[in-house]
């Protein structure tokens, strides 16, 4: 327990030295700003916003919950990107720099290692989400007086994303250099965002084959279907054509949802971890 608690400090240490949290706070500093600003603005121009006669719409609970769909969004990709800053060099970088060596042979092992790394990296991760989700979940309620009808569960499918996302990253620096597993992490990123999109956009063409496409992707990349459950679960107060309009998306609809996605998230989980040891108790350092 001590060993990994000294590696996982280590990681803590070298990401401190590389200005990681610093880049971090301030990307944080300035999306909470704007998410603030936005929400100012929103909700003052629905306070005077009358829907067309005939059309039942809930303004407030539309507009609330597209911002905490937007705030999910910023907070799932600074999360991604702390993840990916924290593990991009865990294998890869550190080999490099002659700092494994020591290590792997004696007195810790290369499982322990990689697992040590990620315990820290994810810790970090976690508690990063949480506290940038609840700072915008905050902003929402005071600007507009409005809060979603599940306020826990779409953090914690946040941070269960941005633990999947640290797993993907350190499988990556175990057979890849530093900047080609985070392009490659990124890339992945990517592609689960376009998929959900996708999905919006199948869903609202009535398109079957975008909308499989798009749920076998977020089944690939269950760090997606985690953040479209989240999606899921902050409109499910919405009615009517209020919640007819949240599906349309991008930030108020979800598409893969329910138990099985979670349960395949932790098995998903632990299948690339596994993945990693193994590939890294080959590699020849």
């Amino acid at each position: 327990m001590t060993a990994v608690l000294a590696i996982a400090g280590y990681g803590f240490r070298e990401a401190l030295r590389r200005k990681v949290f610093t880049v971090v706070v301030i990307l944080t500093v300035l999306f909470l700003g704007l998410l603030w600003l936005a929400c100012h603005f929103v909700f003052q121009h629905v306070e005077g916003m009358h829907p067309p006669s005939g059309i039942p719409v809930d303004s407030r609970t539309f507009a609330g919950a597209f911002m905490l769909g937007l705030a999910m969004f910023g907070t799932q990709f600074l999360g991604v990107v702390l993840a990916i800053f924290l593990t991009i060099g865990v294998v890869g970088g550190d080999a490099e720099r002659g700092l494994l060596q020591p290590l792997v042979v004696r007195p810790v092992g290369r499982a322990t290692l990689l697992l040590s790394r990620f315990l820290g990296a994810a810790a970090v991760a976690i508690t990063y989400v949480f506290i940038v989700y609840g700072c915008a979940l905050a902003i929402i309620y005071l600007t507009g007086s409005w809060l979603p009808a599940h306020k826990l569960a779409p953090a914690l499918e946040l941070a269960g994303a941005a633990v999947i996302v640290v797993a993907i990253s350190i499988l990556g620096s175990v057979v890849l250099s530093s900047i080609a597993n985070g392009i490659a992490v990124f890339m992945l990123f990517g592609a689960g965002l376009v998929s959900g999109l996708l999905a919006s956009i199948g869903h609202a063409l009535n398109a079957h084959t975008i909308e499989n496409i798009s749920t076998i992707v977020a089944w690939a990349l269950p760090f997606e279907a985690l953040y479209q459950d989240g999606l899921r679960l902050i409109s499910t107060d919405a009615t009517g054509v209020t919640s007819f309009l949240l599906e349309l998306g991008p930030f108020g609809g979800g598409f893969v949802h329910g138990w099985e996605i979670r349960l395949w998230a932790v098995a998903y989980l632990v299948v690339v971890l596994g993945c990693a040891i193994a590939v890294f108790s080959r590699r020849d350092l």
